[in-house]
């Protein structure tokens, strides 16, 4: 997408603890829309090919945990991870990952993924349709900066890494806040 695109309009099926239901899952379905994400917020968006993946947990999820301050001393309201995965997958991930700053977004259907020309098929993994490797800047739902990994296509051999990387991103909000200032 490029800057100035405004985010399409989705609605994400999420699971949410609700403390009020009894027994070993206390969860319940709650639907969220792009708007509840994004709406007057500056947040950062990255999305991956999927949970529990290498590149994802060892590298980029991990680093924009650990960076959030940094994000947020940049005026950074959230970052949200995204996958082509359903609710259980994602909730499961970010238990695992023990996160406390990125909040993940079930993209199961793929429907934003779609939507912002991301989907690809990844029929070479096993995986069928899923997200290719990028971040955002995203302010009040308009995209301020996208960060995509390059050779998008279907079945690509690799999973490029390094253009969507936390570093890449808080490098470029930096650069912003200097413009700025200046």
């Amino acid at each position: 997408m490029l800057p100035g695109a405004k985010l399409p309009s989705v609605t994400f099926k999420t699971r949410v603890r609700d403390d009020s239901i009894d027994g070993p899952n206390p969860f319940r379905w709650q639907d969220m829309t792009t708007e509840d994400y994004f709406a007057g917020k500056r947040v950062v968006l990255f999305s991956l090919p999927g949970a529990f993946t290498p590149t994802c947990s060892t590298y980029q999820l991990p680093g924009f945990e650990k960076g959030f301050g940094d994000f947020a001393a940049e005026g950074i309201d959230a970052i949200y991870c995204m996958s082509v995965n359903d609710s259980f997958v994602m909730n499961k991930w970010a238990q695992d990952q023990k996160l406390e700053n990125v909040s993940v977004i079930p993209d199961g259907s793929g429907e934003f993924t779609r939507r912002v020309g991301m989907l690809v098929r990844k029929d070479n993994l096993g995986f069928g349709l899923r997200s290719w490797r990028y971040a955002a800047v995203i302010n009040n739902g308009v995209v301020e900066a996208w960060f995509e990994e390059p050779g998008l296509s279907d079945n690509h051999g690799d999973d490029p890494y390094g253009v969507s990387s936390p570093e890449t991103v808080l490098n470029w909000l930096k650069e912003q806040s200097k413009t700025v200032a200046a």
